[in-house]
């Protein structure tokens, strides 16, 4: 069976978290993104796992669905039929490790995917004696990494650890401020249990593929959404068998005929992609760093280094290397953004949500729309501006300011040499 699954978000439990981040909510705008596995996030927090064990009920092949679903207040989603069927979940978490290690504080975030509530409960109680979960949807506990898989590995042996967003400056397997430089420095002994990591929205596959020592992992790409309508910007697409069990091993196989590709961000349109300031107005780029000698020439202080630096330090291939045994992947936009630069507006205005919603009206879903609808039939909407941001995004025609420290990049889907020709493609969807 052929699906998308993304493995990563939180619920409204999170720190800076949209209040609409319920599993309700969740199913509704999975249905539209052409989702059909989405995480729960967050169940080691207690109110949130009460709610889920409350909400959903097991499938039998170690996935859940809803019980029932409560109808949406957002007008938009109310004009979509939805039912506990179209949308299944998978337990999972994510946790922030912060501890000494070798000399300097660690800060690493780790994601934790789960078969069943039995084993929740029992890694919560353990966990629960060494730090306050009660705090947040993602909680920070001061243990080891390494002890942590220990601990996953005795209590659920069929748990999966993965690294998150390894390549984040702040909280992160690699990461430039509190990483390390090889896995095995991290989780020593219990490195072999470790089989997949998350790119993360600044860093794409091939960016990855420049380590050697990556090689032998499955690369995951996941939204780490905090708002309903951001689930699905990074993802996965598999043609498995639809089961907890079937979704571990085309990880763990990384055959392309059952892991077909992941979905991604643009690299540069990432928070962390490259060096800077962002109350400096400074960008650079690695090589620009290290003319600068890693120091801001605005403020003095040092610069916020970014995930290309990061790798370009670690790497042991040049730019465009391909590894053996690699799955495929897709540079996406989100459909609001695209809409948003073909229109001239704000990705998240109602002018920009009503042309959104017709879209999926007319074609199923926003999967399908950005990697599979024909550019003629997206010309039939009377939207050719948009219809050719979609075509570019596919043919990778894209100019990106990087982002950098915190700030997301910024996307030109339009510039000078399609100006004419969209100006002639007005929208007269109105």
């Amino acid at each position: 069976m052929k699906f998308v699954a993304d493995l990563h978000i939180h619920s409204k439990y999170s720190r800076a978290t949209s209040r609409d981040m319920t599993l309700d909510s969740l199913a509704h705008w999975a249905k539209l993104k052409g989702i059909s596995l989405m995480a729960t996030g967050d169940f080691t927090h207690p109110e949130w796992l009460f709610l889920a064990k409350e909400k959903l009920i097991p499938q039998g092949n170690g996935f859940f669905k809803l019980m029932n679903l409560i109808p949406p207040d957002n007008e938009y989603l109310q004009s979509f039929s939805v039912s506990p069927d179209d949308v299944s979940f998978i337990l999972s978490t994510e946790i922030s490790f912060i501890y000494s290690k070798n000399g300097r504080v660690r800060k690493i975030h780790i994601l934790l995917l789960a078969p069943d509530f039995e084993s929740i409960e029992k890694i919560n109680t353990r966990l629960s004696g060494i730090g306050n979960l009660r705090s947040d949807g993602r909680p920070i506990l001061g243990l080891d990494a390494r002890d942590f898989v220990k601990i996953v590995t005795h209590i659920c042996p069929r748990c999966v650890v993965i690294p998150a967003h390894i390549w984040t400056p702040w909280f992160s397997l690699f990461g430039a401020n509190s990483g390390f430089d090889v896995i095995e420095e991290c989780f020593e002994e219990m490195t072999p249990q470790i089989f997949a990591l998350e790119t993360g929205l600044s860093s794409d596959p091939a960016m990855n593929w420049r380590l050697s020592q990556l090689d032998k992992y499955a690369l995951i790409s996941n939204s780490d959404a905090h708002s309903p309508s951001r689930i699905g910007r990074e993802a996965n697409v598999f043609d498995t068998d639809f089961s907890y069990s079937g979704l571990v091993q085309a990880i763990k196989r990384k055959d392309p005929e059952e892991f077909l590709y992941t979905i991604e961000f643009f690299p540069e349109e990432g928070k962390y992609h490259y060096d800077g300031h962002r109350n400096c107005g400074v960008v650079f780029s690695p090589e620009e760093t290290i003319q600068h000698k890693g120091i801001c020439p605005q403020c003095g202080k040092k610069l916020t280094i970014g995930v290309m630096h990061r790798i370009t330090e670690l790497a042991d291939r040049e730019p465009g290397a391909i590894p053996p045994m690699r799955v495929p992947y897709k540079n996406l936009i989100p459909l609001n953004e695209i809409i948003a630069q073909a229109i001239g507006k704000t990705a998240g205005c109602k002018s920009v949500w009503d042309i959104y919603f017709r879209y999926i009206h007319e074609f199923g879903d926003e999967h399908t729309i950005l990697t599979e609808i024909p550019i003629s039939q997206l010309m039939r909407m009377n939207s050719g501006r948009i219809a050719q941001g979609i075509e570019r995004m596919r043919q990778g025609h894209v100019k990106i300011i990087p982002g950098h420290d915190g700030t997301y990049g910024i996307i030109d889907l339009f510039d000078e040499d399609t100006a004419e020709s969209a100006d002639a493609c007005q929208l007269k969807l109105f």
